[in-house]
């Protein structure tokens, strides 16, 4: 008798392989961007780019396990969305920022935690097996993406950045368009 679909939502989840874990981290990425879209509707520039960059993070989810969705024009195309928030904000990210803000600063960030997460669950899939490092590439500069978005989010909105001073690390100036 064929199981009931109803009681399946994901075919994979009893895979031992990391392939799983990462599929799931983007799925959760893909899910919080949509997220963030809802809070910035209000700032027409950060929901375009979020509505552009939501079906790339599904695309990422399947390159793994499936065909390679992301190229290079994929990848320069997210470092133009990329270099175009900079270029807007790079006073502001000279140093390590605390993520607070706005709301729709904060569900950036929220992403930018995300995205951070889907780097490492990458990184034990490719204890397993090859992942190309366009992968590698996009999903790093997705993290960097999302937190020029946020500090560009409170631009926007009037509230100001919150610098933070580590007590574990010395100082160091950022590279433009660096985050921490």
């Amino acid at each position: 008798m064929k199981k009931d679909a109803r009681y399946l939502c994901y075919p994979y989840m009893r895979e031992s392989a990391s392939t799983v874990d990462f599929e799931i981290q983007t799925d959760s990425l893909t899910t919080k961007v949509g997220q963030a879209a809802a809070r910035v509707k209000h700032i027409p520039k950060l929901y375009e780019s979020l509505m552009e960059i939501m079906p790339m993070v599904y695309h990422l989810n399947g390159s793994v396990r499936g065909k390679l969705a992301i190229t290079e024009a994929d990848l320069e195309r997210l470092s133009a969305i990329y270099d175009d928030y900079v270029h807007i904000v790079q006073d502001q990210i000279k140093q390590f920022l605390l993520p607070q803000g706005s709301e729709a600063a904060c569900a950036l960030h929220v992403c930018r935690s995300d995205a951070k997460k889907s780097v490492r669950a990458l990184h034990k899939v490719s204890l397993e097996r090859e992942v190309p490092n366009l992968l590698f590439d996009y999903t790093h500069l997705l993290a960097n993406v999302f937190f020029v978005m946020a500090v560009y989010a409170n631009k926007v909105e009037g509230v100001p950045e919150i610098p933070f001073q580590s007590k574990s690390y010395p100082e160091r100036k950022l590279k433009r368009g660096e985050s921490k």
